[in-house]
């Protein structure tokens, strides 16, 4: 039998179980889950991306990109 797999927690740091036996994996709890969708939800975690062109302030834009 195959021991389960255990990964770092992405919250705590801490061991975690990643098998179906885990409700919350990759994370060791709920609570850890819930930090990280808190997170997420006020904006600590993003992910960087250029604005679209229509989001930009056309003046702002360079003359051969405004319309």
């Amino acid at each position: 039998m195959n021991s389960p797999r255990i990964v770092r927690c992405p919250t705590c740091g801490g061991d975690s179980v990643f098998a179906p036996s885990n409700t919350w994996r990759p994370f060791c709890s709920e609570r850890c889950r819930q930090i990280d969708l808190g997170a997420w939800a006020s904006e600590s975690f993003r992910v960087e991306t250029t604005p679209p062109l229509e989001d930009l302030d056309p003046d702002a834009l360079p003359p051969d990109l405004q319309h």
